[in-house]
């Protein structure tokens, strides 16, 4: 699917005003729901196939995406309709089948509040200052915690380079769950900043 893609941000509504500012010249038709129903698959999938002159986008936003509903989007996804393009904005990629996760790129959309730095330097990573940070951080509320993984993912693989195997790279996606189920800042920054140390040495 050209063009086709997942937008993973910890807010939906700035991410789905970024795209919705980035589509100028196309069609757009907007799904948002809170929980992604079957109804509302149906809804994108009678949509689609609604012939236009020019490109037409569907954008789809939700907090949590019905199973079914991904299954019943799976064959639009397959086999679209000429000049049909998708955006899925998601808060996690775990909260999509792996069938759909496999169809499109995804990218990470920093929020505005997510711009300031860490107190955290990865390219000096060790030991002693990650016992500090968690020290530190330890009560993290969650949507601080939350704009810190994607601190920290941005810094690591886009500032430092650093390379992670396909399990280390789910770790982030897992993390990011476990933070939105309110698990402890403490025990989800340790196991992601251990991971990242571990990484950060392998790749020298």
């Amino acid at each position: 699917m050209s063009n086709s893609k997942i937008v993973v941000c910890s807010d939906l509504e700035f991410a789905a005003s970024k795209v919705l500012q980035s589509l100028e010249d196309e069609i757009v038709k907007t799904f948002f729901a809170d929980e992604f129903k079957v109804q509302d698959a149906s809804a994108v999938i009678k949509e689609a196939y609604i012939a236009e002159q020019r490109e037409k986008v569907l954008v789809l936003s939700a907090l949590e995406y019905n199973v079914y509903a991904q299954n019943a989007l799976l064959k639009l996804f397959e086999e679209p309709p000429e000049d049909t393009r998708f955006i899925l904005i998601t808060r996690s990629k775990n909260s999509l089948l792996p069938t759909i996760r496999s169809r499109m790129p995804s990218e990470i959309l920093k929020t505005q509040k997510s711009q300031a730095r860490l107190d955290l330097d990865i390219s000096k990573l060790d030991l002693a200052t990650i016992y500090s940070f968690l020290k530190k951080h330890q009560n993290m509320k969650k949507e601080e915690l939350l704009r810190t993984i994607e601190e920290l993912f941005i810094q690591c693989s886009v500032e430092n380079r650093i390379l992670f195997t396909q399990s280390e790279l789910e770790l982030f996606d897992k993390t990011y769950e476990l933070a939105q189920l309110n698990t402890r800042a403490q025990n989800i920054l340790s196991l992601l900043l251990l991971t990242i140390y571990e990484a950060k040495m392998r790749s020298g």
